[in-house]
């Protein structure tokens, strides 16, 4: 009896013994395994990542975007499609790249006043504390113009008009708390003038209703406005700090003595749960696209007014911008 236990308690040894080395070896596997994974499977892979564009084909955010890619491929090696969902000021697509898997292969562009603005005027179906933004790419200053014969040949001469004839200025909008919106509230208040907004549906109508005598002058960003002819058009100045890259020879609001800012922001974001490393070598990606000589010239044909902002840096601006518009928007709302 005493060799048999003897016995039977030397093979449960030899079995837990057994059974170690096996768990051992199998969770040496297993990471190496996993390890190879990761390795395998770091970002970007052959999957391609996809950007949403929150307005319709053909506009100056798609057009930017569609220019950009092939040179942000290069610098990532990987794919980039493009995809249109347009709707809402933006706020489809922010919805849509906001329920998308953190895992880098969903961006989407980032377009400000209204992404800011959307969020004072209403609840939105996104969370915006879940949007980080990757870079900034383009700052595109707001102007005012007006007809080529106009008698206004400075924002001063419209604003000289205005004090005399309080209410007679019409300015062509696309909506509330669009940029030409917003500048003509500035304007109002640094002044101390009373102009009339005009509402459209869009861009084109507003110009239509410029040329055909119906509004006084309509806003438009710089980019559109070098970018397109506009010889039946002069721009009365420019609302940013300084005068654009794309347009040296036009004046500031400010250098004419009145206190407008406003710009439009094109970028690119993802969502805040993606790994901060993924985003920010997204952002060096788009940097070194931006440095391309290739690219610049393209950027040059089509008047983008380039202002890259890294993924940190242009985070700490938002807040800072949002705050001024902030301010405009209660003039905006007491107006309705």
């Amino acid at each position: 009896m005493k060799l048999e236990a003897r016995g039977a308690l030397g093979n449960r040894h030899q079995w837990e013994d057994t059974m170690k080395h096996l768990i051992r070896n199998t969770a040496l596997a297993t990471t190496l395994f996993l390890g190879a994974g990761a390795a395998h499977a770091e970002w970007p892979t052959d999957r391609p990542i996809e950007f949403i564009v929150a307005f319709a084909p053909g506009g100056g955010t798609d057009v930017m975007n569609r220019t950009l890619a092939p040179y942000v491929e290069k610098g990532l090696g990987a794919k980039i499609t493009v995809l249109n969902r347009p709707g809402a000021s933006g706020e489809i697509a922010y919805t849509a790249m906001t329920e998308a898997r953190p895992d880098g292969y969903t961006a989407s562009s980032l377009n400000t006043p209204g992404y800011l603005t959307m969020q004072m005027d209403r609840k939105v179906r996104f969370d915006p504390k879940k949007i980080c933004p990757v870079a900034r790419i383009v700052e595109d200053p707001g102007s005012f113009i007006v007809q080529a014969n106009s008698q206004f040949n400075s924002l001063k001469d419209l604003v000289d008009y205005a004090k005399a004839n309080p209410g007679a200025v019409t300015v062509g909008t696309t909506g509330l708390g669009t940029d030409e919106h917003l500048a003509m509230l500035q304007l109002e208040k640094s002044a101390g003038i009373d102009l009339t907004a005009v509402t459209f549906n869009g861009a084109n109508e507003a110009r239509t209703a410029l040329l055909g005598g119906h509004v006084m002058t309509i806003g438009i960003n710089v980019g559109e406005f070098v970018g397109s002819d506009h010889s039946a058009f002069k721009n009365l100045g420019q609302f940013a700090e300084e005068r654009a890259v794309i347009a040296p020879d036009l004046p500031t609001a400010k250098e004419q003595g009145f206190e407008v800012l406003v710009s439009s922001e094109r970028g690119i974001a993802m969502g805040c749960d993606v790994p901060e490393d993924i985003r920010v070598k997204f952002s060096d990606a788009i940097r070194k696209a931006l440095d391309n000589p290739e690219f610049q010239a393209k950027a040059k044909q089509q008047s983008l007014a380039l202002s890259y902002l890294s993924s940190d840096a242009w985070s700490k601006e938002l807040p800072v911008r949002a705050d001024r518009l902030g301010a405009i928007w209660k003039l905006a709302k007491e107006q309705q």
